[in-house]
């Protein structure tokens, strides 16, 4: 089942695709679906220096990561129709 929203074609909901070349600037959009309709979210910044975390990390990318989820900790625990729940989560 595939999903078309926004010009893009999604495999499904909850599914993330990578759009690094978007005119909004964010990196990464979302289906979701809220109260019986489908969403579009987009999240993530385009060309970030993220990265997933890793056996032998330096203590800045701990740092990194630790800050954005206590910035972003009540939209993270809004779930998944938050931007920021999903950037927290998908790691390309």
């Amino acid at each position: 089942m595939s999903i078309k929203k926004g010009g893009h074609t999604f495999e499904g909901l909850n599914k993330p695709i990578k759009t690094p070349s978007h005119k909004s600037g964010k990196a990464g959009a979302i289906v979701v679906k809220i109260n019986g309709r489908e969403k579009l979210i987009r999240f993530g910044m385009q060309g970030a220096s993220t990265k997933p975390p890793r056996k032998g990390e330096s203590d800045a990318d701990k740092a990194k990561r630790k800050s954005f989820k206590a910035r972003h900790a009540k939209n993270i625990a809004r779930g998944k129709v938050s931007a920021a729940y999903w950037a927290d989560k998908t790691r390309w």
